[in-house]
C-alpha cells in the first residue's frame, strides 16, 4: 500500500490580504491590515480536507491608514509588538462542511495568549497561472474578542459609548502556491 505524500503550499503575499475590522465609537468601523505575513498549508489530497495550516503575521506591519493609531496598536495598550512581535495560528482541524465550505479550527496566539478559534473558509478554486504555478484560493472569516488576547485598552466617551469594540472581525483572502 502506497503512503500519501503531503503536498506543501505556501502563501502568496502579493495576492493575499489579512484584514481586521473593529467598531469605533459604535457608529463606524476601522479597517486594518497586516502587510507582512507568512503561511503554509500541507495537504494529502486536492480537496484539502484535514490540511495542516500554519500562519504568522508581523505585528509591526499593522496598517490602519493612520500612523498615530498604528503606533498605539503596537504599544503595550494593545499588541505590545516589542515583546510579542508575531501573531501566530496553528490549525488543529480543517473540515469540509459543504461543496466549497470548510471549518478551520486552531490555536491563535496574540500577545502570548493562546485560544482556540473556529473560522469559516470558502475554497475559491485551484488554477495554473500564466507562469505555470498552481494556485489555490480561500476566503477565511471569523471573529475574536480582543480582550481574551490581552488587548485590553478601553475608553468610554462622555455620552457612555465605548470607543473600541471588544469584537474584532477577521477577513482573509489568501492565495497559496503549490511547492514542487
Amino acid at each position: 500500500m502506497e503512503t500519501e505524500v503531503l503536498t506543501k503550499w505556501s502563501i502568496d503575499p502579493t495576492h493575499s490580504e489579512i484584514t481586521f475590522k473593529v467598531k469605533h465609537l459604535v457608529i463606524s468601523t476601522v479597517t486594518g491590515t497586516f502587510n507582512s505575513f507568512d503561511g503554509t498549508l500541507e495537504a494529502e489530497n486536492n480537496n484539502f480536507e484535514d490540511a495542516q495550516i500554519s500562519f504568522e503575521a508581523d505585528i509591526n506591519s499593522i496598517d490602519t491608514n493612520n500612523s498615530d493609531r498604528d503606533t498605539h496598536l503596537k504599544s503595550d495598550d494593545f499588541f505590545n509588538a516589542a515583546e510579542y512581535p508575531k501573531m501566530t495560528f496553528e490549525s488543529t482541524s480543517f473540515t469540509k462542511t459543504g461543496d466549497d465550505e470548510y471549518k478551520l479550527t486552531g490555536n491563535l496566539t496574540i500577545r502570548g495568549n493562546t485560544k482556540e478559534i473556529t473560522l469559516n473558509a470558502t475554497y475559491g478554486g485551484t488554477v495554473v497561472d500564466p507562469y505555470g504555478q498552481t494556485k489555490a484560493g480561500f476566503e477565511v472569516s471569523g471573529k475574536i474578542n480582543r480582550k481574551e488576547y490581552g488587548l485590553k485598552w478601553s475608553a468610554v466617551t462622555e455620552a457612555g459609548s465605548v470607543v473600541v469594540s471588544d469584537e474584532v472581525k477577521l477577513l482573509m483572502s489568501v492565495q497559496f502556491v503549490k511547492q514542487n
